[in-house]
């Protein structure tokens, strides 16, 4: 799946959840709320590489120092419990905590990698676009198994 329909459907999904309500304070609220955040940062580095957006080393830098982050920030944000709400979180999440908790380990490692390979000089595509397919490969693997499209 592209980059751009995979951006397409998170942020569809996003708006939709946002139509209902969710409060900003609550778990759902505060992850969903660091996931948007993520997915636009991770735009915003991917569309630097294509082209869509001008190349500015220092801000893709400071993005991916940002992506890295917030890869540590979601997971705190899930209860022990799965609470009551329209969550997109599959029920898997709380059955398979070892397998949930080892793919956030994986996103926190290669946003690590990209902090690693953003800071070479200078800047390449063919250092950089690897650690953003990382990212973006991580992500979509824990997407596939946990979250309920």
């Amino acid at each position: 799946m592209t980059l751009k329909r995979l951006s397409v459907i998170l942020l569809a999904c996003l708006v939709l959840s946002a139509c209902g309500g969710v409060d900003p304070n609550s778990p759902l609220g505060q992850r969903k709320a660091i996931f948007k955040q993520m997915l636009k940062t991770s735009e915003d580095l991917s569309g630097m590489l294509k082209g869509r957006v001008a190349f500015d080393g220092q801000r893709f830098t400071d993005g991916a120092v940002k992506l890295d982050s917030l890869s540590h920030e979601p997971w705190k944000h899930f209860p022990a419990v799965k609470e009551d709400s329209n969550s997109s979180a599959k029920d898997d999440v709380w059955q398979k905590q070892a397998r949930f908790q080892a793919l956030a380990s994986s996103l926190e490692s290669v946003t690590g990698e990209l902090v690693v390979a953003s800071n070479e000089r200078p800047y390449k595509a063919s250092n950089l676009s690897p650690a953003v397919q990382k990212v973006q490969d991580a992500c979509e693997a824990c997407h596939k198994e946990f979250r309920d499209h």
